[in-house]
Order: C-alpha cells, then sequence, then structure tokens
C-alpha cells in the first residue's frame, strides 16, 4: 500500500472549512482513560474535538469486552507542534548531512506533522492504544511514538518486524477506530483522525471539518 505522508502537496491542497465545533475535554465524564505522559499545565493534552471525542465513544463500543482505549495525546498547541517538527528535523539533519532541506521535511513528516497542516493543532487528531481491564496496556510491538530510525519501522501500522500477538492487537484497534469513522496515519500504528486534511484526503471529502485551533 502506498503511503501518503503529511508532506506531500495533496494534503496541504485540502481546503478547510471548519465547522466551528469546540474542543472538549475528554476527561469530564470518565468514560475515556486518559494518560498523564504527555500532560501539560492546562490540560490541552487530553482535548479534542467534539465530534472526533463522540466517534472514540462509539469506536470504544466496538472492542472485545475487557478492552478499552487509552488516550495519550489529542490537542497540541501550534507553538508545541513546531517545536516538535523542529527537534526531529534537527535530529535527522544531524545524521543525514547530504540531504536537502526537503528531504529532511518528508522524512521528518513521517514522525511529526509539518506544523502547517498538523491534525493535531486542528483538535482532530489523537494518539492512543489499549488497555485490559486492569489497565496494562497491550503489546503493540513498539513503544507509543518510537520512531522509524529506532523501531526500524516497527511503528509503522503494517509493520511485519512485530510478533503475532501485536499484530493482532494492531488489527482489533484498527478495526474499531476505523469503523467509528477515523483514519490512521500508516507510519504511525497509535494516530488516528477525523475531520482534518488528511481525512479529508483519505476518505475522498470535498474539505477538512476541522482547521487549526487555540485552546480558550
Amino acid at each position: 500500500m502506498t503511503i501518503i505522508l503529511m508532506s506531500d502537496p495533496s494534503v496541504a491542497a485540502i481546503p478547510v472549512e471548519d465547522c466551528g465545533e469546540p474542543l472538549v475535554d475528554v476527561r469530564q465524564d470518565g468514560e475515556l482513560l486518559t494518560d498523564t505522559r504527555r500532560s501539560d499545565p492546562v490540560g490541552a493534552f487530553a482535548h479534542l474535538r467534539q465530534g472526533v471525542r463522540d466517534r472514540l465513544l462509539n469506536a470504544q463500543r466496538r472492542l472485545p469486552d475487557g478492552l478499552r482505549l487509552l488516550i495519550v495525546e489529542g490537542y497540541r498547541p501550534p507553538d508545541l507542534q513546531q517545536k516538535y517538527f523542529e527537534r526531529y528535523s534537527a535530529q535527522l539533519r544531524a545524521t543525514n548531512q547530504n540531504w536537502t532541506q526537503q528531504e529532511i521535511r518528508v522524512a521528518a513528516s513521517r514522525y511529526v506533522s509539518p506544523p502547517e497542516i498538523a491534525p493535531h493543532s486542528a483538535g482532530s487528531a489523537v494518539d492512543l492504544t489499549l488497555v485490559d481491564r486492569t489497565g496494562a496496556e497491550l503489546d503493540m510491538g513498539t513503544a507509543m511514538n518510537a520512531n522509524p530510525e529506532d523501531s526500524e519501522n516497527a511503528c509503522y501500522t503494517g509493520a511485519h518486524n512485530i510478533s503475532a500477538r501485536a499484530k493482532a492487537n494492531r488489527t482489533t484497534l484498527s478495526n474499531a477506530i476505523s469503523e467509528a469513522g477515523l483514519v490512521n496515519y500508516l507510519t504511525e500504528w497509535w494516530h488516528w483522525s477525523y475531520g482534518d486534511r488528511y481525512w479529508a484526503l483519505q476518505t475522498k471529502q470535498p474539505a477538512a471539518l476541522y482547521g487549526p485551533i487555540e485552546l480558550p
């Protein structure tokens, strides 16, 4: 399967017709579990557009008994997205000094979206995994946010260099989330989105429903 990266011009070409849906704190009613590894002082990480949250609840109901979603990071302020992108680009530049700026940008977009089209900064993307009834995370083949270099590309959703159990767990997650209407970024098994430009491209929608937004 051909993977369209976030840096592809076809993603940026999608227009945004923001529906004005608010960011909501997914922790408010306790139906969705959250993790603190990406927590921040104002709780931005736990916010998503209302429509994304609703679809995650739908996805959770589709999971086998005893399993739940664990939300690790949702909304990411634009300045933080910029920081992440620049930091990873610098790492790639240090180890690939003959690469052009465009090659760095493309390679970086496998792991961190270019800030101007980032789904996280629209409140439309979520990084998540599965836990069992004890709260223990299931084996997904790599740690959350493992980059392509450190994981030997095992972070790619369809990676073959992971165990049969990890593949099965990824399939369980993918089936529930995709049936609820979200799309996966195929270089990151944990990254799913709805309503953003990447979603619009993948689902052949004329425009994105959500654009960059600031937390009130």
